[in-house]
Protein backbone atom coordinates (compact mmCIF):
# COMPACT_ATOMS: atom_id res chain seq x y z
CA UNK A 1 0.00 0.00 0.00
CA UNK A 2 1.29 3.45 -0.91
CA UNK A 3 2.26 5.50 2.12
CA UNK A 4 3.26 9.15 2.40
CA UNK A 5 6.67 9.39 4.02
CA UNK A 6 8.98 12.18 5.11
CA UNK A 7 12.68 11.49 5.64
CA UNK A 8 14.83 14.07 7.40
CA UNK A 9 18.47 14.60 6.49
CA UNK A 10 17.92 13.05 3.07
CA UNK A 11 20.58 14.90 1.07
CA UNK A 12 23.14 12.13 1.64
CA UNK A 13 23.96 8.96 3.56
CA UNK A 14 21.27 6.79 5.12
CA UNK A 15 18.59 9.39 4.37
CA UNK A 16 19.32 9.54 0.66
CA UNK A 17 19.55 5.76 0.35
CA UNK A 18 16.37 5.20 2.36
CA UNK A 19 14.40 7.77 0.35
CA UNK A 20 15.25 6.01 -2.88
CA UNK A 21 14.57 2.53 -1.48
CA UNK A 22 11.17 3.61 -0.16
CA UNK A 23 10.22 5.31 -3.41
CA UNK A 24 11.17 2.18 -5.38
CA UNK A 25 8.94 0.19 -3.02
CA UNK A 26 5.99 2.25 -4.28
CA UNK A 27 5.64 4.97 -1.66
CA UNK A 28 5.34 8.73 -1.97
CA UNK A 29 8.54 10.00 -0.40
CA UNK A 30 9.44 13.54 0.60
CA UNK A 31 13.21 13.78 0.97
CA UNK A 32 13.76 16.52 3.52
CA UNK A 33 16.89 18.64 3.24
CA UNK A 34 17.96 22.20 3.82
CA UNK A 35 19.26 24.67 1.23
CA UNK A 36 17.40 23.02 -1.64
CA UNK A 37 18.09 26.10 -3.77
CA UNK A 38 21.62 26.52 -2.45
CA UNK A 39 24.31 23.99 -1.59
CA UNK A 40 21.95 21.03 -1.93
CA UNK A 41 20.57 22.08 -5.31
CA UNK A 42 22.69 19.41 -7.07
CA UNK A 43 21.21 16.75 -4.76
CA UNK A 44 17.71 17.97 -5.62
CA UNK A 45 18.45 17.62 -9.33
CA UNK A 46 19.87 14.13 -8.80
CA UNK A 47 16.74 13.20 -6.89
CA UNK A 48 14.49 14.50 -9.69
CA UNK A 49 16.49 12.57 -12.27
CA UNK A 50 16.24 9.40 -10.17
CA UNK A 51 12.48 9.81 -9.88
CA UNK A 52 12.09 10.19 -13.65
CA UNK A 53 14.46 7.34 -14.48
CA UNK A 54 12.75 4.89 -12.13
CA UNK A 55 9.19 6.20 -12.48
CA UNK A 56 8.78 6.77 -8.74
CA UNK A 57 7.18 9.44 -6.58
CA UNK A 58 10.21 10.97 -4.92
CA UNK A 59 10.17 14.66 -4.10
CA UNK A 60 12.57 17.04 -2.38
CA UNK A 61 11.16 19.30 0.31
CA UNK A 62 12.92 22.18 2.03
CA UNK A 63 13.31 21.05 5.63
CA UNK A 64 15.94 22.45 7.97
CA UNK A 65 15.60 20.43 11.16
CA UNK A 66 17.19 23.24 13.18
CA UNK A 67 14.40 25.66 12.29
CA UNK A 68 10.88 25.50 13.74
CA UNK A 69 9.58 27.60 10.85
CA UNK A 70 11.17 25.39 8.20
CA UNK A 71 9.97 22.16 9.80
CA UNK A 72 6.41 23.41 10.24
CA UNK A 73 6.28 24.68 6.65
CA UNK A 74 7.61 21.39 5.27
CA UNK A 75 5.12 19.21 7.15
CA UNK A 76 2.25 21.56 6.26
CA UNK A 77 3.22 21.36 2.57
CA UNK A 78 3.36 17.56 2.62
CA UNK A 79 -0.11 17.32 4.17
CA UNK A 80 -1.50 19.98 1.83
CA UNK A 81 -0.09 18.18 -1.23
CA UNK A 82 -1.18 14.65 -0.28
CA UNK A 83 -3.91 15.00 2.34
CA UNK A 84 -2.09 12.79 4.82
CA UNK A 85 1.20 11.72 6.36
CA UNK A 86 1.82 8.10 7.26
CA UNK A 87 5.48 7.73 8.19
CA UNK A 88 8.02 10.05 9.81
CA UNK A 89 11.65 8.97 9.57
CA UNK A 90 14.05 10.73 11.93
CA UNK A 91 17.37 10.39 10.15
CA UNK A 92 19.01 13.84 10.29
CA UNK A 93 22.19 13.87 12.32
CA UNK A 94 25.77 15.04 12.48
CA UNK A 95 28.94 13.48 13.85
CA UNK A 96 31.97 14.98 15.54
CA UNK A 97 35.41 13.55 16.26
CA UNK A 98 37.96 14.64 18.85
CA UNK A 99 38.68 14.65 22.58
CA UNK A 100 35.60 15.58 24.61
CA UNK A 101 37.37 18.26 26.64
CA UNK A 102 38.29 20.22 23.49
CA UNK A 103 34.64 20.67 22.42
CA UNK A 104 32.98 23.78 23.77
CA UNK A 105 29.62 23.57 25.56
CA UNK A 106 28.16 25.41 22.57
CA UNK A 107 29.36 22.63 20.27
CA UNK A 108 27.76 19.99 22.49
CA UNK A 109 24.54 22.01 22.40
CA UNK A 110 24.64 22.25 18.61
CA UNK A 111 25.15 18.49 18.23
CA UNK A 112 22.27 17.93 20.62
CA UNK A 113 20.15 20.35 18.60
CA UNK A 114 20.82 18.57 15.31
CA UNK A 115 20.49 15.01 16.62
CA UNK A 116 17.83 15.36 19.32
CA UNK A 117 15.91 18.63 19.33
CA UNK A 118 15.38 18.25 15.59
CA UNK A 119 13.21 15.19 16.24
CA UNK A 120 11.10 17.16 18.70
CA UNK A 121 10.52 19.90 16.12
CA UNK A 122 9.42 17.36 13.53
CA UNK A 123 7.25 15.44 15.99
CA UNK A 124 5.41 18.55 17.14
CA UNK A 125 4.67 19.43 13.54
CA UNK A 126 3.79 15.93 12.29
CA UNK A 127 2.24 13.99 15.16
CA UNK A 128 -1.09 15.87 15.26
CA UNK A 129 -1.75 14.53 11.75
CA UNK A 130 -0.73 10.96 12.61
CA UNK A 131 -2.79 11.00 15.78
CA UNK A 132 -5.79 12.37 13.91
CA UNK A 133 -5.52 9.52 11.42
CA UNK A 134 -5.28 7.01 14.27
CA UNK A 135 -2.50 5.24 12.45
CA UNK A 136 1.11 5.86 11.52
CA UNK A 137 4.75 5.08 12.09
CA UNK A 138 7.58 7.07 13.62
CA UNK A 139 10.89 5.47 12.67
CA UNK A 140 14.05 6.62 14.42
CA UNK A 141 17.56 6.07 13.02
CA UNK A 142 19.56 5.57 16.20
CA UNK A 143 23.12 4.29 16.49
CA UNK A 144 24.82 1.31 18.05
CA UNK A 145 26.94 3.91 19.85
CA UNK A 146 24.01 4.59 22.19
CA UNK A 147 24.66 1.28 23.98
CA UNK A 148 27.43 -0.62 22.20
CA UNK A 149 31.17 -0.76 22.76
CA UNK A 150 31.95 2.88 22.09
CA UNK A 151 35.52 3.98 21.19
CA UNK A 152 36.90 7.31 22.45
CA UNK A 153 36.78 10.70 20.71
CA UNK A 154 33.18 10.56 19.53
CA UNK A 155 31.55 11.71 22.77
CA UNK A 156 29.31 14.62 21.60
CA UNK A 157 27.77 12.42 18.90
CA UNK A 158 27.46 9.38 21.16
CA UNK A 159 25.83 11.42 23.91
CA UNK A 160 23.34 12.96 21.48
CA UNK A 161 22.45 9.62 19.90
CA UNK A 162 21.90 8.07 23.33
CA UNK A 163 19.55 10.93 24.17
CA UNK A 164 17.67 10.50 20.89
CA UNK A 165 17.28 6.76 21.47
CA UNK A 166 15.94 7.42 24.96
CA UNK A 167 13.46 9.94 23.56
CA UNK A 168 12.30 7.40 20.97
CA UNK A 169 11.62 4.83 23.69
CA UNK A 170 9.57 7.33 25.70
CA UNK A 171 7.54 8.41 22.69
CA UNK A 172 6.75 4.79 21.83
CA UNK A 173 4.59 4.29 24.91
CA UNK A 174 2.94 7.68 24.68
CA UNK A 175 1.86 7.18 21.06
CA UNK A 176 0.73 3.56 21.27
CA UNK A 177 -2.93 4.20 22.12
CA UNK A 178 -3.14 6.73 19.30
CA UNK A 179 -2.35 3.92 16.84
CA UNK A 180 1.09 5.32 16.04
CA UNK A 181 3.85 2.72 15.98
CA UNK A 182 7.50 3.21 16.86
CA UNK A 183 10.44 1.43 15.28
CA UNK A 184 14.08 2.13 16.06
CA UNK A 185 16.75 1.19 13.51
CA UNK A 186 20.20 0.82 15.02
CA UNK A 187 23.04 1.03 12.46
CA UNK A 188 26.56 0.13 13.45
CA UNK A 189 29.68 2.13 12.63
CA UNK A 190 29.75 2.03 8.84
CA UNK A 191 33.05 3.71 7.98
CA UNK A 192 32.49 3.45 4.23
CA UNK A 193 29.55 4.29 1.98
CA UNK A 194 28.47 7.53 3.67
CA UNK A 195 30.01 10.92 4.43
CA UNK A 196 29.34 10.47 8.14
CA UNK A 197 32.99 10.29 9.19
CA UNK A 198 34.37 12.41 6.36
CA UNK A 199 32.14 15.36 7.27
CA UNK A 200 32.43 15.00 11.05
CA UNK A 201 32.93 18.14 13.12
CA UNK A 202 36.12 19.00 15.00
CA UNK A 203 36.74 20.58 18.42
CA UNK A 204 36.67 24.36 18.43
CA UNK A 205 39.34 24.55 21.11
CA UNK A 206 42.32 23.65 18.94
CA UNK A 207 44.85 24.34 21.69
CA UNK A 208 43.14 21.89 24.05
CA UNK A 209 42.90 19.36 21.23
CA UNK A 210 46.63 19.75 20.53
CA UNK A 211 47.42 18.89 24.15
CA UNK A 212 45.70 15.55 23.67
CA UNK A 213 47.43 15.01 20.33
CA UNK A 214 50.84 15.41 21.99
CA UNK A 215 50.05 13.81 25.33
CA UNK A 216 49.95 10.20 26.57
CA UNK A 217 46.96 9.45 24.40
CA UNK A 218 48.50 10.72 21.17
CA UNK A 219 47.77 7.45 19.39
CA UNK A 220 44.10 7.20 20.40
CA UNK A 221 42.52 8.98 17.41
CA UNK A 222 44.42 6.99 14.79
CA UNK A 223 44.03 3.71 16.65
CA UNK A 224 40.28 4.25 17.11
CA UNK A 225 39.65 4.97 13.44
CA UNK A 226 41.79 2.10 12.20
CA UNK A 227 40.23 -0.19 14.76
CA UNK A 228 36.67 0.70 13.71
CA UNK A 229 37.57 0.13 10.07
CA UNK A 230 39.13 -3.25 10.86
CA UNK A 231 35.99 -4.44 12.66
CA UNK A 232 33.84 -3.74 9.61
CA UNK A 233 33.56 -6.77 7.32
CA UNK A 234 34.78 -6.25 3.76
CA UNK A 235 31.29 -6.95 2.41
CA UNK A 236 29.51 -4.52 4.77
CA UNK A 237 26.92 -2.67 2.70
CA UNK A 238 25.54 0.62 3.97
CA UNK A 239 22.50 0.08 1.75
CA UNK A 240 21.41 -2.63 4.22
CA UNK A 241 20.25 0.16 6.51
CA UNK A 242 17.99 1.55 3.79
CA UNK A 243 16.63 -1.92 3.05
CA UNK A 244 15.90 -2.47 6.75
CA UNK A 245 13.98 0.80 6.86
CA UNK A 246 11.99 -0.12 3.75
CA UNK A 247 11.19 -3.55 5.19
CA UNK A 248 9.84 -2.01 8.41
CA UNK A 249 7.67 0.46 6.51
CA UNK A 250 6.28 -2.35 4.36
CA UNK A 251 5.41 -4.49 7.38
CA UNK A 252 1.72 -4.52 8.29
CA UNK A 253 0.56 -1.97 10.84
CA UNK A 254 0.64 -3.52 14.31
CA UNK A 255 3.34 -6.01 13.33
CA UNK A 256 6.37 -3.76 13.00
CA UNK A 257 9.42 -4.54 15.15
CA UNK A 258 10.29 -2.18 17.98
CA UNK A 259 14.03 -2.33 17.27
CA UNK A 260 16.14 -3.59 14.37
CA UNK A 261 19.95 -3.71 14.39
CA UNK A 262 22.08 -3.41 11.25
CA UNK A 263 25.55 -3.76 12.68
CA UNK A 264 28.08 -5.79 10.66
CA UNK A 265 30.78 -5.05 13.25
CA UNK A 266 28.73 -6.53 16.12
CA UNK A 267 29.79 -3.98 18.73
CA UNK A 268 27.48 -5.38 21.40
CA UNK A 269 24.60 -2.91 21.16
CA UNK A 270 22.15 -5.65 20.21
CA UNK A 271 22.87 -7.51 23.45
CA UNK A 272 22.53 -4.45 25.68
CA UNK A 273 19.42 -3.17 23.88
CA UNK A 274 17.75 -6.56 24.20
CA UNK A 275 18.18 -6.44 27.96
CA UNK A 276 17.05 -2.79 28.22
CA UNK A 277 13.98 -3.40 26.09
CA UNK A 278 13.03 -6.45 28.18
CA UNK A 279 13.36 -4.41 31.37
CA UNK A 280 11.13 -1.72 29.85
CA UNK A 281 8.50 -4.29 28.87
CA UNK A 282 8.53 -5.83 32.35
CA UNK A 283 8.14 -2.41 33.99
CA UNK A 284 5.12 -1.66 31.80
CA UNK A 285 3.56 -4.95 32.85
CA UNK A 286 4.25 -4.27 36.53
CA UNK A 287 2.60 -0.83 36.47
CA UNK A 288 -0.42 -2.01 34.47
CA UNK A 289 0.44 -0.43 31.10
CA UNK A 290 1.31 -3.54 29.12
CA UNK A 291 -0.93 -2.43 26.26
CA UNK A 292 1.47 0.44 25.56
CA UNK A 293 4.05 -2.04 24.29
CA UNK A 294 2.16 -2.24 20.99
CA UNK A 295 0.33 0.40 19.01
CA UNK A 296 -3.45 0.15 19.01
CA UNK A 297 -4.79 -1.23 15.73
CA UNK A 298 -8.20 -0.14 14.49
CA UNK A 299 -10.72 -2.95 14.19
Amino acid sequence: MNQVIVVTGASSGFGSLASRALAKAGHTVFAGMRATEGRNAPQVEELKAYAVEHGVDLRAVELDVQSDTSVEAAIAKIIADTGRLDVVIHNAGHMSFGPAEAFTPEQFAELYDINVLSTQRVNRAALPQLRKQGKGLVLWVSSSSARGGTPPYLSPYFAAKAAMDSLAVSYAGELARWGVETSIVVPGAFTKGTNHFAHSGKPADEARSAEYAKGPGADIADTAMKGLASLEPADADVAEVARAIADIVDTAHGKRPFRVHVDPSQDGAEIVNAMADRVRAEMFRRVGLEDLLHARVKA
